[in-house]
């Protein structure tokens, strides 16, 4: 695949509810190998951009492209199978099975093997050996064994994130991946994230407030406010932008506005 061509891309993406555009024409392309941070005052609408990307919400106009694709009205599993994966946002963990296996199960699916709750594992040494690869790539191979349900919090997430890896994504979707973490647990995860990046044929999304966590990890930084793509570029110059110093830093919100208004006429 050519890899000048963007793996992903919105094209004037708009939803609207009533009368609120929560998206507001947003185009923007994603590049293989590349780590964007996606951000923006609260109710700018980050999350629901990434709800369009996804699949949990349906674009009142505009369009979503994966690899050249109209994948637009495609149903989230559709989107899944085609190669977008959303972390941190799965509710299909099974508390009482062992981590080894929740994640041979999502292998078994994508191997399109069918779910068997009851069939015998070792019938399946390639799925779980698959299942073990990926639990050593989110460093939880020495719990395995263990039931999810004993996992911490932050164990927890790093199983999403290895169910996610298992569908075997180009693009991997993370929104706000540290929130609700201990001091303690926040290094593991950005640690985590910083080694799917070191993969250049991944290509991964982040929305995240922290801007300690957007320095270190983003090669791209790009802003909604108000529903609108308000800038796009380099994690120095954004964080610099008036818009972002508003947003973090709290600064006059006339500067805001004249901010989009000269990016909107640039």
């Amino acid at each position: 695949m050519n890899r000048e061509h963007p793996v992903l891309e919105t094209r004037d993406l708009t939803i609207r509810f009533g009368g609120h555009v929560a998206v507001d024409h947003v185009s923007c392309a994603f590049n293989r190998g590349t780590l964007t941070a996606i951000v923006g005052p609260n109710g700018a609408g980050k999350t629901t951009y990434f709800n369009l990307i996804s699949g949990q919400l349906r674009a009142t106009a505009g369009k979503v492209a994966l690899n050249g694709e109209d994948i637009t009205r495609m149903s989230v599993p559709a989107r899944t199978e085609k190669g977008i994966g959303r972390a941190f946002q799965l509710t299909n963990l099974f508390p009482s099975l062992t981590v080894r296996e929740n994640v041979r199960l999502v292998a078994q699916a994508k191997a399109r093997k069918g779910f068997d709750l009851f069939s015998i594992a070792e019938n399946h040494v390639e799925l779980i050996e698959r299942a073990e690869h990926v639990l050593a790539e989110v460093r939880l191979l020495d719990k395995a064994g263990l039931a999810v349900s004993a996992l911490s919090h932050g164990d927890q997430r790093k199983l999403e994130v290895a169910l996610m890896i298992a569908l075997g994504p180009q693009v991997l979707m993370f929104d706000e991946p540290t929130a609700g973490m201990s001091v303690d647990e926040v290094p593991v995860i950005l640690d985590l994230i910083r080694g799917l990046k070191a993969d250049a044929d991944r290509t991964i999304l982040l929305v995240e407030h922290k801007m300690d966590v957007i320095r270190s990890l983003a090669d791209r930084i790009i802003v909604l406010h108000n529903g609108a793509l308000v800038a796009d570029g380099q994690p120095a110059e954004v964080i610099a932008s008036p818009i972002v110093q508003q947003a973090y830093l709290g600064r006059d919100p006339d500067e805001i506005e004249s901010a989009v208004g000269e990016t909107a006429n640039a």
